[in-house]
Protein backbone atom coordinates (compact mmCIF):
# COMPACT_ATOMS: atom_id res chain seq x y z
CA UNK A 1 0.00 0.00 0.00
CA UNK A 2 1.54 3.28 -1.12
CA UNK A 3 0.87 6.64 0.53
CA UNK A 4 1.27 10.18 -0.78
CA UNK A 5 0.45 13.34 1.17
CA UNK A 6 -0.85 16.58 -0.31
CA UNK A 7 -1.08 19.65 1.94
CA UNK A 8 -4.26 21.43 0.89
CA UNK A 9 -6.58 24.32 1.66
CA UNK A 10 -6.30 27.49 3.74
CA UNK A 11 -5.40 25.70 6.99
CA UNK A 12 -2.94 23.21 5.46
CA UNK A 13 -4.87 19.98 5.82
CA UNK A 14 -3.03 16.73 5.20
CA UNK A 15 -4.87 15.09 2.32
CA UNK A 16 -3.84 11.45 2.05
CA UNK A 17 -3.84 9.40 -1.14
CA UNK A 18 -3.57 5.65 -0.65
CA UNK A 19 -2.95 3.46 -3.67
CA UNK A 20 -2.80 -0.29 -4.23
CA UNK A 21 -0.31 -1.15 -6.96
CA UNK A 22 -1.79 -4.58 -7.64
CA UNK A 23 -5.32 -3.39 -8.38
CA UNK A 24 -4.50 0.28 -9.15
CA UNK A 25 -7.27 1.29 -6.76
CA UNK A 26 -6.95 4.56 -4.86
CA UNK A 27 -8.76 6.34 -2.05
CA UNK A 28 -8.49 9.86 -0.64
CA UNK A 29 -8.85 11.00 2.96
CA UNK A 30 -9.89 14.61 3.75
CA UNK A 31 -9.66 16.70 0.59
CA UNK A 32 -9.12 20.21 1.93
CA UNK A 33 -8.55 21.70 -1.54
CA UNK A 34 -6.57 21.36 -4.77
CA UNK A 35 -8.72 18.48 -5.98
CA UNK A 36 -7.94 18.91 -9.69
CA UNK A 37 -4.20 18.82 -8.95
CA UNK A 38 -4.67 15.59 -7.01
CA UNK A 39 -6.96 14.14 -9.69
CA UNK A 40 -4.34 14.88 -12.36
CA UNK A 41 -1.77 12.96 -10.34
CA UNK A 42 -4.19 10.04 -9.98
CA UNK A 43 -4.99 10.02 -13.70
CA UNK A 44 -1.36 10.38 -14.78
CA UNK A 45 -0.49 7.33 -12.71
CA UNK A 46 -3.50 5.41 -14.03
CA UNK A 47 -5.13 4.86 -10.65
CA UNK A 48 -8.86 4.33 -10.18
CA UNK A 49 -10.21 6.58 -7.43
CA UNK A 50 -12.85 4.50 -5.62
CA UNK A 51 -14.09 6.95 -3.00
CA UNK A 52 -13.23 9.75 -0.60
CA UNK A 53 -13.26 9.29 3.18
CA UNK A 54 -13.74 12.10 5.67
CA UNK A 55 -12.41 12.02 9.21
CA UNK A 56 -14.90 14.78 10.07
CA UNK A 57 -16.97 17.58 8.58
CA UNK A 58 -15.08 20.77 9.46
CA UNK A 59 -14.81 23.13 6.49
CA UNK A 60 -11.03 22.94 6.13
CA UNK A 61 -11.21 19.18 5.58
CA UNK A 62 -13.96 19.17 2.94
CA UNK A 63 -13.50 22.26 0.73
CA UNK A 64 -11.89 20.25 -2.07
CA UNK A 65 -14.76 17.78 -2.02
CA UNK A 66 -17.24 20.47 -3.01
CA UNK A 67 -15.14 20.97 -6.15
CA UNK A 68 -15.04 17.20 -6.59
CA UNK A 69 -18.81 16.87 -6.47
CA UNK A 70 -19.25 19.67 -9.00
CA UNK A 71 -16.88 18.15 -11.57
CA UNK A 72 -16.77 14.43 -10.72
CA UNK A 73 -20.11 13.44 -9.16
CA UNK A 74 -19.38 9.78 -9.96
CA UNK A 75 -16.78 9.64 -7.15
CA UNK A 76 -18.58 8.93 -3.84
CA UNK A 77 -17.85 10.88 -0.66
CA UNK A 78 -18.30 9.14 2.71
CA UNK A 79 -18.51 10.49 6.26
CA UNK A 80 -20.27 9.84 9.56
CA UNK A 81 -23.86 11.08 9.88
CA UNK A 82 -23.16 12.73 13.24
CA UNK A 83 -21.19 15.44 11.43
CA UNK A 84 -24.01 16.34 9.06
CA UNK A 85 -24.67 19.46 11.16
CA UNK A 86 -21.20 20.77 10.28
CA UNK A 87 -21.96 20.61 6.57
CA UNK A 88 -25.01 22.83 7.03
CA UNK A 89 -22.78 25.30 8.85
CA UNK A 90 -20.05 25.46 6.18
CA UNK A 91 -20.72 29.01 4.88
CA UNK A 92 -21.02 30.44 8.40
CA UNK A 93 -17.98 28.59 9.70
CA UNK A 94 -15.85 29.85 6.82
CA UNK A 95 -16.85 33.44 7.63
CA UNK A 96 -16.29 32.88 11.36
CA UNK A 97 -12.72 31.74 10.70
CA UNK A 98 -12.05 34.93 8.74
CA UNK A 99 -12.15 33.64 5.17
CA UNK A 100 -14.05 35.62 2.55
CA UNK A 101 -15.25 32.80 0.35
CA UNK A 102 -18.62 31.74 -1.01
CA UNK A 103 -19.21 28.00 -0.92
CA UNK A 104 -21.89 25.41 -1.41
CA UNK A 105 -22.75 22.71 1.07
CA UNK A 106 -21.23 19.26 0.71
CA UNK A 107 -23.67 16.40 0.18
CA UNK A 108 -22.23 13.03 1.25
CA UNK A 109 -23.11 10.08 -0.95
CA UNK A 110 -23.34 7.73 2.04
CA UNK A 111 -22.82 7.70 5.77
CA UNK A 112 -20.36 5.27 7.34
CA UNK A 113 -19.61 3.99 10.84
CA UNK A 114 -17.66 1.22 12.55
CA UNK A 115 -19.93 -1.42 10.97
CA UNK A 116 -19.26 -0.27 7.40
CA UNK A 117 -17.27 -2.64 5.21
CA UNK A 118 -14.82 -0.83 2.91
CA UNK A 119 -11.71 -2.07 1.11
CA UNK A 120 -8.82 -0.78 -0.94
CA UNK A 121 -7.50 -3.68 -2.95
CA UNK A 122 -7.61 -6.65 -0.58
CA UNK A 123 -6.97 -4.46 2.48
CA UNK A 124 -9.96 -3.91 4.74
CA UNK A 125 -10.33 -0.40 6.14
CA UNK A 126 -10.93 -0.49 9.89
CA UNK A 127 -13.19 2.41 10.83
CA UNK A 128 -12.89 3.77 14.37
CA UNK A 129 -15.50 6.10 15.85
CA UNK A 130 -13.50 8.76 17.70
CA UNK A 131 -15.79 11.65 18.69
CA UNK A 132 -14.65 14.63 20.73
CA UNK A 133 -13.20 17.04 18.19
CA UNK A 134 -16.62 16.69 16.57
CA UNK A 135 -19.54 14.34 17.16
CA UNK A 136 -18.96 12.44 13.94
CA UNK A 137 -15.18 12.15 13.95
CA UNK A 138 -13.80 8.94 12.47
CA UNK A 139 -10.28 7.54 12.33
CA UNK A 140 -9.11 4.96 9.79
CA UNK A 141 -6.67 2.10 10.39
CA UNK A 142 -5.26 0.80 7.12
CA UNK A 143 -2.18 -1.37 6.59
CA UNK A 144 -0.74 -0.53 10.05
CA UNK A 145 -1.29 3.18 9.42
CA UNK A 146 -3.69 5.29 11.47
CA UNK A 147 -5.35 8.33 9.90
CA UNK A 148 -6.50 10.19 12.98
CA UNK A 149 -7.97 13.37 11.51
CA UNK A 150 -8.02 16.09 14.16
CA UNK A 151 -8.35 13.68 17.09
CA UNK A 152 -4.67 12.97 17.71
CA UNK A 153 -1.60 14.96 16.67
CA UNK A 154 2.09 14.69 17.39
CA UNK A 155 2.26 15.41 21.14
CA UNK A 156 -1.12 17.13 21.04
CA UNK A 157 -4.83 16.53 20.54
CA UNK A 158 -7.62 18.21 18.58
CA UNK A 159 -9.31 21.32 19.88
CA UNK A 160 -12.67 20.89 21.58
CA UNK A 161 -13.86 24.49 21.86
CA UNK A 162 -15.72 24.43 18.54
CA UNK A 163 -19.36 23.49 17.94
CA UNK A 164 -20.17 20.04 19.48
CA UNK A 165 -16.60 19.44 20.70
CA UNK A 166 -16.14 17.62 24.00
CA UNK A 167 -12.77 17.31 25.75
CA UNK A 168 -13.63 14.32 27.95
CA UNK A 169 -15.15 12.51 25.00
CA UNK A 170 -12.02 13.12 22.92
CA UNK A 171 -9.68 11.82 25.61
CA UNK A 172 -11.85 8.71 25.99
CA UNK A 173 -11.85 8.16 22.23
CA UNK A 174 -8.06 8.40 22.03
CA UNK A 175 -7.43 6.13 25.01
CA UNK A 176 -9.96 3.44 24.10
CA UNK A 177 -9.76 3.42 20.30
CA UNK A 178 -6.31 4.72 19.29
CA UNK A 179 -3.83 3.97 22.07
CA UNK A 180 -4.99 0.33 22.01
CA UNK A 181 -3.49 -0.07 18.53
CA UNK A 182 0.02 -1.57 18.19
CA UNK A 183 2.79 0.72 19.44
CA UNK A 184 4.50 0.69 16.04
CA UNK A 185 1.42 2.08 14.31
CA UNK A 186 2.31 5.21 12.35
CA UNK A 187 -0.15 8.03 13.00
CA UNK A 188 -0.98 10.36 10.12
CA UNK A 189 -2.93 13.33 11.54
CA UNK A 190 -5.11 15.93 9.86
CA UNK A 191 -2.43 18.60 10.22
CA UNK A 192 1.29 18.55 10.91
CA UNK A 193 3.88 15.77 11.06
CA UNK A 194 3.32 12.06 11.50
CA UNK A 195 4.00 10.28 14.78
CA UNK A 196 3.54 6.82 16.32
CA UNK A 197 1.29 5.35 18.96
CA UNK A 198 4.39 4.56 21.02
CA UNK A 199 5.55 8.19 20.92
CA UNK A 200 2.15 9.53 21.94
CA UNK A 201 1.84 7.13 24.85
CA UNK A 202 5.23 8.28 26.09
CA UNK A 203 5.34 11.98 25.32
CA UNK A 204 1.86 13.39 24.71
CA UNK A 205 1.16 15.72 27.68
CA UNK A 206 -2.61 15.30 27.30
CA UNK A 207 -2.44 11.52 27.63
CA UNK A 208 -0.28 10.97 30.69
CA UNK A 209 -1.81 8.21 32.79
Amino acid sequence: MNLKTFVTGPIQVNTYLLTDEKTKEAILIDVGGSFEEIKNYIDNNKYNLKFVLNTHGHFDHVLGEIELQEKHPEIPVYMNKNDLAHLSRLPDDIKMMGYNRQTEKLKPDAFIDENSCLYIGEEKIKILYTPGHSKGSLSYYIDNKLFSGDALFQRSIGRTDLFDGDYDELITSIRTKLLTLPDETIVYPGHGPKTTIREEKKYNPYLNF
